[in-house]
């Protein structure tokens, strides 16, 4: 089993499907899996949590799973998304200057894979 951290940061729908693809795949085959959501990759998450976004079913399953570890709290108060990751009920990270610190993973031996 490996543990692998997948930190998003592309804001682009087409790049983070396979974030989530990914995230799914290595779940399914028994590895340990986080989605840190940062950059313009927070604002996503409003559209993904509504039912018209093509990443929402997807995005759904990911959830259900527990794959998110969270979003950026400095990057999601600037774009204005904060809110609704509270709303998806998803912590706010920001262990390094107000965003989540790589090497906390780093330290607790998740491989990262940056999107």
């Amino acid at each position: 089993m490996k543990k692998v951290a997948l930190f998003a940061f592309n804001g682009d729908s087409m790049c983070f499907i396979h974030v989530l693809l990914n995230a799914l795949d290595l779940k399914a085959k028994g590895n340990e899996v986080r989605i840190i959501l940062e950059g313009s990759a927070t604002k996503l998450l409003p559209d993904m949590a509504g039912e018209q976004s093509p990443l929402s079913g997807l995005y759904r399953k990911a959830k259900e799973q527990g794959l998110f570890e969270g979003a950026c709290k400095a990057c999601s108060t600037k774009l204005g998304v904060a809110e609704a990751v509270r709303q998806e009920e998803l912590p706010l990270l920001g262990d390094m200057s107000g965003h989540p610190s790589m090497s906390a993973y780093l330290e607790e031996e998740y491989e990262i894979i940056t999107f």
